[in-house]
């Protein structure tokens, strides 16, 4: 059984790492109110420019050169280019090991194609170093202040690759913010662009050949998209850590309970001897 002093500086250093988990999921939960503002405010923004692209795909249907656009090309997916968003720290539970496994899962699926990987965080990029994977561009710290102009950056090389054939399709892997309790993975195609079906016809006069605004808003499309995915991962990323650092306070709390009880059990045991002996000693005397 280990000493009482041993018993009180488990309980000390116990109680120091609750304070540190307790300060990190307040720091968390600040980042997670400001991070869902901008998510809840970028997503509308997202889903009306996929409608516009939907209703320009529509007046551009009958366009003879909408075939020729490098932007519109559907190849076969030969060489596939793979976003991958991760965190740059860890203490956040399962979060990154669960797009990890399923970075790893889409590699294993498109085992005939050649994958190549764009990584933003750094636990992505350590973890696909590891592997030997194919790494066509590397953005670390990115998620501390997500920025518009980051994720223009990463869509406009991605843009050119595209363009200049040097891909043939563009996946986005991220984790999107559902609630405090919730992230789901996500896996979307960037490119080609899946326009939605366009249910009701519109009718637009357009200033501009639709095609010609169609090329144009293409590229705009997938620097949004990106910027989205940062947006929802960051968002999530202090999700996931303000749970795990909830849940580690909650358990430096039990175990805190435990060695109290096994110090009291300890001192009670020293007392009880004590008695016995100086009990023992008196008796001898007599």
């Amino acid at each position: 059984m280990p000493s009482l002093i041993d018993i009180r500086r488990r309980i000390r250093s116990v109680k120091n790492t609750q304070q540190i988990t307790k300060a990190m999921k307040m720091v968390s939960a600040a980042k997670l109110r400001r991070a869902q503002e901008r998510v809840i405010a970028a997503r509308p923004y997202s889903a009306m420019l996929k409608q516009i692209m939907a209703d320009l795909a529509a007046g551009a249907a009958t366009d003879e050169n909408a075939a020729a656009s490098p932007l519109l090309a559907v190849r076969e997916e030969k060489r596939i280019q793979l976003v991958l968003l991760t965190s740059d720290k860890g203490l956040a539970g399962a979060f990154n090991s669960n797009l990890i496994k399923a970075a790893v899962k889409f590699l294993a699926e498109k085992q005939g194609a050649e994958v190549q990987m764009v990584l933003v965080g750094r636990k992505g990029r350590d973890a696909f170093r590891k592997r030997g994977a194919q790494i066509t561009a590397e953005h670390i710290n990115l998620l501390q202040k997500v920025q518009f102009s980051d994720a223009a950056a990463i869509g406009q090389a991605i843009v050119e690759r595209y363009k200049n054939g040097e891909i043939d399709s563009v996946y986005l892997l991220n984790n999107n913010f559902k609630s405090v309790m919730a992230q789901t993975l996500s896996v979307s195609r960037l490119l080609p662009v899946e326009l939605p079906e366009q249910k009701e016809p519109r009718d637009y006069i357009f200033e501009q050949p639709p095609l010609e605004m169609l090329e144009r808003l293409l590229p705009r499309y997938l620097e949004v998209e990106i910027y989205r995915g940062l947006l929802e991962t960051s968002a999530a990323e202090h999700a996931a850590r303000m749970t795990a650092m909830d849940s580690a306070s909650s358990n430096a709390r039990d175990v805190i309970d435990t060695l109290t009880l096994n110090m009291n059990r300890v001192r009670q045991a020293a007392i009880t001897r004590e008695i016995i002996e100086v009990v023992s000693g008196a008796a001898a005397s007599d």
